[in-house]
């Protein structure tokens, strides 16, 4: 797609319709290595879910902890 992309750089970048249906993709045509792919991208999509659910809950805290230090109910020695 970059070879076939005109323009300048970034968000400026264009790239024809035709241009990208001539565009050939490989596809792996044994089932088993379909399913492979599948098996790790799965993996990869729970392992980002869990990581954000990680995140958000820091930050709960993170936003809690300010709170209580903003009110003055816990001081840092």
């Amino acid at each position: 797609m970059e070879l076939a992309a005109s323009g300048t750089t970034g968000s400026h970048q264009r790239i024809s319709p035709s241009s990208a249906l001539n565009i050939a993709i490989s596809i792996p045509l044994d089932p088993s290595e379909q399913t492979a792919i599948a098996t790790i991208l799965s993996d990869m999509d729970a392992e980002i879910t869990a990581l954000e659910a990680r995140r958000d809950k820091t930050r709960d805290i993170k936003q809690g902890m300010m709170q209580e230090l903003l009110t003055g109910r816990i001081r840092l020695v």
